[in-house]
């Protein structure tokens, strides 16, 4: 098959696709944002004025090789 002999075809098809791809696209819902719950549950303390808020970080060390 001669693919230049058929281009118009080929691209007249590939319009087509498109437009049908974004005529379904455009129908699918807008996507909603929620507030996500944590899975594990989380200590919530803030730093105020007064006292200055701590982040502690717990993590396996990684193996030192030279």
């Amino acid at each position: 098959m001669n693919i230049q002999k058929h281009m118009e075809a080929v691209f007249i098809t590939t319009l087509a696709v498109v437009g049908a791809g974004s005529l379904v696209v455009d129908r699918l819902p807008d996507a909603q944002a929620s507030t996500a719950r944590p899975a594990i549950p989380v200590e919530n303390n803030i730093g105020t004025p007064d006292h200055m808020a701590v982040v502690i970080v717990r993590a396996r060390k990684l193996p030192h090789h030279a």
